[in-house]
């Protein structure tokens, strides 16, 4: 029988909750548990395994051989490089993406450019109205959960965060709390809440708008039944002493959402805070995506969409997405876990040549010419991971790496140095 082991405070990225309090069952080399239990943690997790191969055009290869081969692709295409940030990477190693991005000229996209690109612009033009998980938890006595239910993907968001922990300012925890659940077309909130309000696609921005109206103080006349609701539930908000607002900033079951939902919402949080207090708190998936923004951001002052073309980053929002950077690259660089781009931006990337460093790089289905295996960041890679609330965690993995990201990609830096990038005017 193997000898097992315990790690204590690992964190865990399967979702954008970033629980740090996890201990982790090691028998061997493999993860036999994990504790507290969560599906969408242990299905992150797994047991640990991961291939450790190096290939060229899905073959075997050295790994000196291999980084010759992506120096060879990526040194001519310099200016028209794109480098596809991607999850299940730390801090560090999307810091190290980003030293290869500014020598290559390249344009840099996120995996989640497209979904979370339009909270980001509504946050951009009105400011933000945030707060952390802890101040949710520790002050929030009314908790309006708009067209989510964190529980499928989230499982302990409303266990660890809110409504059910107990808060510094709302000791009675749950029973000192309203819920309010609001579905919007097929994206439904959460079962059980104190009040509830059903809305088509059609009523949400309608409904945003009376509720901020209500919030300011405005007098509003006759409303058909599902707005005088929402005017209703706005008004016991302002009786609050805080409220959360919980959204999803990853795709959900409605095929089309309303673009102005985020800016709606941050219009509420806003005009709550002044009879009330109110914070926005955005879920988002895990992975340690909100980790890409935030390195973006403080190296090169933005979240998305950057290119350093012309020798220093510049900011293009108008054309985000790794699938529209994908059309006119001509050598792309994904930076950890493939498996999150979707079949577009294969189809978008046709026949240019793609590199890929990261987790489970050598299992992608789709052509690549090199692919190199790393650890995952939280499994086998510490480091830095950022939370759904832009706090910063420290990394413990509970295994062992062959190769890291972060020597991976200082290998290949030095190798296109060593090559020599022309420079694009």
């Amino acid at each position: 029988m193997s000898p097992t082991s315990r790690v204590a405070s690992v964190t865990c990225l399967g979702c954008g909750c970033g629980c740090d309090d996890l201990i982790v069952e090691i028998a061997g080399d493999r993860i036999a548990s994990v504790f507290p239990p969560c599906p969408v943690g242990r299905a992150w997790f797994g047991d640990g395994g991961v291939p450790w191969a190096a290939r060229r055009s899905g073959l075997d290869s050295t790994l000196e051989a291999a980084l010759s081969d992506a120096a060879d692709v990526l040194a001519p295409a310099s200016g028209r490089v794109l480098l596809v940030l991607a999850p299940d990477v730390s801090a560090q190693v999307q810091r190290a993406a980003l030293a290869l991005a500014d020598l290559l000229q390249a344009t840099v996209e996120t995996a989640t450019s497209d979904p979370a690109a339009v909270g980001l612009l509504a946050a951009q033009r009105r400011g933000r109205t945030a707060a952390t998980l802890g101040e949710v938890r520790n002050r929030a006595d009314a908790v309006l959960f708009w067209a989510v239910d964190p529980g499928p993907r989230y499982p302990r968001y409303w266990s660890r965060y809110a409504p059910d922990p107990a808060g510094t300012h709302v000791p009675a925890g749950r029973a000192g709390r309203t819920v309010i659940a609001v579905t919007v077309g097929q994206d439904r909130g959460p079962a059980g809440a104190d009040l509830e309000l059903a809305l088509s696609p059609d009523q949400e921005i309608p409904a945003l708008s009376v509720m901020r109206a209500v919030a300011l103080g405005n007098q509003l006349g006759e409303l058909p039944s599902p707005l005088q609701r929402a005017a209703e539930i706005a008004g016991q908000l302002v009786q609050a002493r805080y409220t959360a607002i919980v959204h999803e900033a990853e795709p959900g079951a409605e095929p089309a959402r309303d673009p102005y939902r985020a800016e709606g919402l941050l219009g509420l949080a806003q005009a709550l805070n002044g009879p009330s207090r109110a914070a926005l708190s955005t879920l988002r998936a895990g992975g340690n995506r909100s980790g890409a923004e935030a390195a973006l951001t403080w190296l090169t002052g933005y979240p998305m969409a950057v290119t350093y073309r012309s020798g220093a980053p510049e900011y293009r929002p108008a054309s985000r997405g790794v699938a529209a950077a994908a059309g006119g690259a001509a050598a792309i660089l994904v930076v950890g876990a493939v498996a999150a781009l979707s079949e577009v931006f294969w189809d978008a990337a046709g026949r240019t040549p793609v590199v890929v460093i990261g987790p489970r790089a050598s299992e992608t289905l789709s052509p690549v010419r090199v692919a190199v295996d790393t650890g995952v960041a939280g499994i086998h890679e510490g480091g830095t991971a950022y939370r759904m609330d832009d706090v910063p965690l420290r990394l413990r993995a509970p295994l062992a790496a062959e190769r890291t990201a972060v020597d991976v990609l200082a290998a290949l830096l030095a190798v296109v140095r060593a090559r020599g990038v022309p420079r694009v005017k």
